[in-house]
Order: C-alpha cells, then sequence, then structure tokens
C-alpha cells in the first residue's frame, strides 16, 4: 500500500527558530520523508541523532526517516497525534543531519523539508554501499586530522557528508550544505532512474501537488485538466489558488490597516484606554501576511522559488508590521502615562513624555530591524551600513527638520514655556496651544494661529508673560510747569493716599509716586505700583478705579493736568524777509 503523507500530517508545535505560529511545514518534511525502511522501536525515537561519522549520520537520517514512516502507514493516524512529543523529537533527529547554516532562518525548514525529500527520492533510486564500506566512529577516531575522513561522498553520486569544524555544530558529520543546496537538482538528474524495491513511489510529485488537508476535499472535485502541471512544477488549481490567496489576503490586510489607523485617529481625541485598543488592527495585519504565507505553503503546497519570494514578501511586512506597532505601543504608552500621572505631578510635560516615549519605541524598532534583518538573512554589517548611508542621506534631506528636532530638545529641556502659557517671540504674541517635534504652535491675542518652527523658537528671545508673579504699572503724570508747590506736594500725597494698601499689593512691593522732572513745559509725577496676582483684567479694572479716584481728587483740590504743548520753529532765509514797506528786497 502506498501512503501519500502529504494530505494527512499532523500539526506540532516544535520549531527551530520558534517564530512561526504553527508548525505545518516542520510536519509536512516529516510526511515527506516516509522511507521504506524497518519501524524502529519506540526508544530509538527519543534518541537524538548520532553523528559523530558519515555511517552514523546516514543511519540516524534513514532511521528517522522509517520511524516517521511507520507512524505514517498505520491504520489508526490519531496514533501521531496522542505522541506528539515522540513525532517531535523525530523531526529534530531528521534536521539535525543536515547543514542548514546557510540559508536564512526564515527558508530552513522549507529548504530542509525539500532537500529532504529530494533526497529520500535519491537513496530510493541509487545503491548504497554496505556499511562496513562506510566510515565509522571507530576510523574517524583512529584517523586523527587526516583530511580524507573529513568529507565522505556516496558513491557515483554528488551526495556528500561533510564534517563541521566550526559553529555550534562542530565535530559533526551532516549532509553538506551544499548538497542541501543542490539536492533538488541532483534530483532532477536521477529521476529518470527505477525505484529501489520496497520504495514509496511518487513522494515528489505529492509533495508538489498535493493539497493539504482542508483543501483536499475542494481539490478532488475538480476537473482533471486543474491537475495538469506547469511552470514552476505546480498544477493549474496551486497557481489559481495563489493568485485568489494574494489577491484577498492582500486586500484584507490593507483594509484591516486602514480602517486601523482611521479608528486610532478618532479614539486618541476620546480617550487612552480605547486609543490604546485599536493597536489590535495592525497587530493582526503584522500576522496576517505569516498566516497567508503558512497556508501558502501547507495548504496550496507552494514550493521553490515561488515560496521562497512569498515567505520573504511575508517577513518583510511582518518586520514593518512589528515595527509599526512598536512605534504605536510607544505612543499609546505615553497617552497613557499622560493621562493617569498628569492631575497627580502637577509638573508632568507631556509633550516631553510623548517624545521621550517616541524615542524609546524607535530604539527599540531600530533594534527590532537589525535582529529580523539578521533572521532574513541579511549580514549584520550590510544591515548597519544600510542604516549608516539612509541614516546620513536622510541626515541631507531633512536639515531643517533635524534642525527643528533638536530645537524641540531644547525647548522641552529648558522648559522657557508650556501649553496654556501667554508669551511673545518676535512679533507673536498670544498663547501657545501646542508644542510639537517640529513647531510651536501659537493662539494669537487678534485670533489667527501662528506656526513657529523649534529652530527658530530655541534661539530667539521669548518673553513668558504667562510665568510673571505680577504687573507692573507705570505713569508719568504731567502737572503745568506754574502749579504751587503746596499743590504739587499735594498731588503727590493724594496719589500715595489712594494706592496705600491698595487691592493687589504684595508685601516688599508697595506703591511709590514722585516728582521726578521738571521739564520746559510741566512738572513730571511718576506713580508705580504692582498688581498681584497677574491677572490682566483685574489689572486693567483696578487700574481704571485708580486713574478715576485721581482724577476726582486733583478736581477737588484744584490741580489740574499739564496740557501737550508743541513749539514750531521757522527758519525763513536771507532771500525771503520783507521790506518794512512789505516789498521783497532788490538785488
Amino acid at each position: 500500500m502506498i501512503v501519500h503523507p502529504v494530505a494527512s500530517l499532523p500539526r506540532t508545535g516544535l520549531l527551530p527558530t520558534g517564530r512561526h505560529f504553527v508548525f505545518v511545514a516542520l510536519t509536512a518534511v516529516l510526511g515527506l520523508l516516509a522511507l521504506p525502511c524497518r519501524a524502529g522501536t519506540g526508544e530509538e525515537a527519543f534518541l537524538p541523532a548520532d553523528t559523530s561519522s558519515p555511517r552514523e549520520t546516514l543511519a540516524s537520517f534513514r532511521g528517522a526517516c522509517n520511524e516517521i514512516h511507520g507512524l505514517l502507514r498505520k491504520e489508526d493516524r490519531g496514533t501521531i497525534r496522542r505522541d506528539e512529543q515522540r513525532y517531535q523529537r523525530i523531526v529534530g533527529r531528521i534536521l539535525a543531519c543536515l547543514d542548514l547554516s546557510h540559508e536564512p532562518e526564515f527558508l530552513r525548514i522549507e529548504q530542509g523539508r525539500r532537500a529532504a525529500v529530494c533526497l529520500k527520492e535519491i537513496l530510493d533510486r541509487i545503491p548504497i554501499p554496505p556499511e562496513e564500506e562506510i566510515p565509522g566512529a571507530e576510523e574517524v577516531e583512529a584517523s586523527g586530522d587526516d583530511p580524507a575522513l573529513k568529507e565522505w561522498r556516496i558513491p557515483r553520486t554528488n551526495v556528500t557528508i561533510k564534517l563541521i569544524e566550526e559553529g555550534e555544530r562542530q565535530g559533526d558529520y551532516l549532509f553538506s550544505a551544499g548538497t542541501v543546496k543542490r539536492a533538488p537538482s541532483y534530483y532532477k538528474q536521477i529521476r529518470g532512474l527505477p525505484y529501489r524495491p520496497g520504495a514509496s513511489e511518487g513522494l515528489y510529485e505529492a509533495f508538489q501537488s498535493a493539497p493539504g488537508p482542508w483543501l483536499s476535499r475542494v481539490v478532488r472535485w475538480l476537473p482533471d485538466r486543474m491537475r495538469t502541471t506547469l511552470w514552476g512544477g505546480h498544477a493549474i488549481w496551486q497557481w489559481l489558488g495563489l493568485v485568489v490567496s494574494l489577491i484577498l489576503g492582500g486586500t484584507v490586510i490593507i483594509a484591516v490597516y486602514v480602517f486601523g489607523r482611521r479608528l486610532a485617529r478618532r479614539e486618541r481625541k476620546l480617550g487612552a484606554i480605547g486609543y490604546s485598543l485599536t493597536l489590535i488592527f495592525p497587530v493582526v495585519a503584522m500576522i496576517l501576511p505569516l498566516l497567508l504565507s503558512d497556508f501558502v505553503r501547507d495548504e496550496l503546497r507552494v514550493s521553490g522559488g515561488v515560496l521562497a519570494a512569498i515567505s520573504f514578501t511575508a517577513n518583510v511586512i511582518f518586520l514593518i508590521g512589528v515595527m509599526i506597532v512598536i512605534v504605536g505601543a510607544g505612543s499609546r504608552i505615553a497617552e497613557i502615562l499622560v493621562t493617569g500621572l498628569k492631575n497627580k505631578t502637577g509638573g508632568l510635560d507631556a509633550q516631553l513624555t510623548r517624545i521621550v516615549c517616541r524615542l524609546v519605541s524607535l530604539g527599540a524598532a531600530t533594534l527590532v530591524f537589525l535582529e529580523v534583518g539578521k533572521y532574513l538573512g541579511i549580514p549584520l554589517s550590510t544591515l548597519l551600513a544600510s542604516a549608516g548611508v539612509g541614516g546620513l542621506a536622510l541626515a541631507l534631506a531633512a536639515q531643517d527638520s533635524l534642525k527643528n528636532f533638536f530645537g524641540s530638545m531644547m525647548i522641552f529641556l529648558d522648559k522657557p514655556f508650556r501649553v496654556g502659557e501667554r508669551i511673545v517671540v518676535g512679533d507673536f504674541d498670544g498663547f501657545v496651544e501646542e508644542i510639537g517635534l517640529r513647531s510651536t504652535k501659537i493662539r494669537l491675542l487678534t485670533g489667527p494661529q501662528a506656526t513657529v518652527p523649534n529652530e527658530e523658537m530655541a534661539r530667539s528671545h521669548v518673553e513668558n508673560i504667562g510665568r510673571r508673579p505680577h504687573i507692573r504699572r507705570l505713569a508719568d503724570l504731567r502737572l503745568p510747569l506754574d502749579t504751587p508747590s503746596d499743590k504739587a506736594r499735594e498731588a503727590v500725597s493724594i496719589v500715595k493716599e489712594i494706592l496705600a494698601e491698595h487691592e493687589g499689593m504684595k508685601p516688599g512691593l508697595e506703591p511709590k509716586a514722585y516728582l521726578t522732572d521738571i521739564c520746559p513745559d510741566a512738572l513730571n509725577l511718576r506713580v508705580v505700583y504692582w498688581f498681584h496676582p497677574p491677572d490682566y483684567w483685574e489689572f486693567l479694572a483696578f487700574g481704571q478705579k485708580v486713574n478715576l479716584e485721581i482724577k476726582e481728587s486733583f478736581e477737588r483740590a484744584g490741580i489740574n493736568f499739564a496740557l501737550p504743548t508743541t513749539t514750531t520753529h521757522v527758519m525763513v532765509g536771507e532771500d525771503e524777509r520783507l521790506t518794512p514797506e512789505g516789498e521783497p528786497p532788490r538785488r
């Protein structure tokens, strides 16, 4: 009986990298590696792979495949599900025999699966030397550093088992990286050879085009022509399913992300809790590409370069999504801190909290970019060089933005003003509405909103009217020059009496009134007082009261104010002088 294990594989949880959400791909490897070998004992499944020599590596690989094949041939498929831990250990033994170090982490499972299936097909067709002709542990130990035993090749093939001389697997004999990489091409060269007795025929074809468990019933009802093989060794139904899956998956991903952004903008104005919950939408949009890639691999059974391109794209989208989620989480944490702490601390700078959280999240996103970049197979040096070149280009293209950013940092650190305070900077006089990363928005007293770059705010003279402890008034009262001395003294006494212990007076800042100057046309009586607290409208009301009392008191005392005078000097030239008779002089 020939078993097609591809459509009946169980799901497990073992992953070399721990990043994928399902284990379908790895279990598919095991099912496709079924070999017509003897069934092993239960204890063998829990033994680690022996890779101490070419003989032990080959025996471990074939023995593990034998275990999987024995499980899949049983009529009771629930046996695998009930003994999943044993099943996973067999998986580890198979993968432990392959050198996958040259592959990016996100492709190791797929490449290992494909290579193992091809190696199985090769071993099913070619003669294997007797065990005594394959170098064993004794020969390896006795040889010392003999170069001849660092690499063993199956006679008349390119299948090589090689000693790993550095890295985590140092000292192990594994199917070489070149063998793993070129196993599909080796299989194409020998696929015309007949199977040896007892081989499970058609395994590679099942690996290429047999649908997954969810689609097996649907594909069964399709016309036979839909199973015709096209480019890449995939059937028509696989290509159609791939196109439909990519279109639907891409549409759903974009829709979820766009809807989440719109909802986040609305919830941000309503409250921090609702705004935080909207983070679930970018998380879903981040996970969907991986699920789509798993569906393409496990249900549509797409493999090879097509699957590698889809997996790489899905992981890149996942990486971008992770960075977006991290930055979004930083923004939401900032809003929670601002909402929860501003009433307790009183001095909490909301904008500083937001920018610190933003910088931390950007740093975390950068670390994720470097780490996931290595997972995708991009060398760290390349990532750092790319980040450096990109950062330099960005810095040159955004010099003004960087100036404004550092200006924002100076404002946040020095705190020359806060939101809600009235300031005067340059020609702008108004209340600060928002301090952003690029600019500060000021609501002018005349009504319009002014936007001033933070770089200019940081280097300009800023008068913070909102932080004045009091309002000072300095007024000059002009008395006529012919005012009698006693009336002048009385005027000073009247002003002092009106301002004595006045409303809004702060101890230590008593009002002052002095005759400061004798001008050509008037006596100058200078009045100075301070009003506290610095409420501008209360200050104006008090000033009006003082003005009326001074005017009424001066009127009762018969003291007048000096009227403004203007002196005009007319220069007349010699030619313009008139004679006594009123005629111009004759020359």
